[in-house]
């Protein structure tokens, strides 16, 4: 569970930063709304998973779609503009917290 609550807050972290970043760039609310969300969703996610055994499953579970979600949206920018920042970061890190929290429902359904 260690290396996917790690995975999760950093993608938070990343998420927020970047919404605001762009806000502050671009004024584009919708990176300051987007990104605040899906950062605060992501640290939400951490905490359960770390703290709250019950609902473990469950926040392992949301933070993979977000990180997929995020994933394939900065996948497609990506493609587009080939930026390392902030779209390629991103993709990598949205890949990283896949493989994490895939490998923590795996583990968990060992037991």
């Amino acid at each position: 569970m260690g290396m996917a609550v790690g995975a999760v807050m950093v993608l938070g972290v990343f998420s927020i930063v970047g919404g605001l970043i762009g806000f502050v760039k671009a004024r584009s609310r919708a990176s300051l709304i987007a990104g605040g969300f899906s950062g605060l969703l992501l640290l939400v996610c951490a905490h359960t998973i770390y703290y709250q055994r019950p609902q473990q499953d469950a926040a392992v579970l949301a933070s993979g779609v977000v990180a997929l979600s995020l994933g394939v949206r900065f996948f497609f920018t990506w493609r587009k503009t080939r930026r390392l920042m902030p779209d390629l970061l991103m993709v990598l890190l949205s890949t990283l917290t896949l493989v994490a929290t895939g490998a923590s429902l795996l583990e968990q359904l060992a037991r």
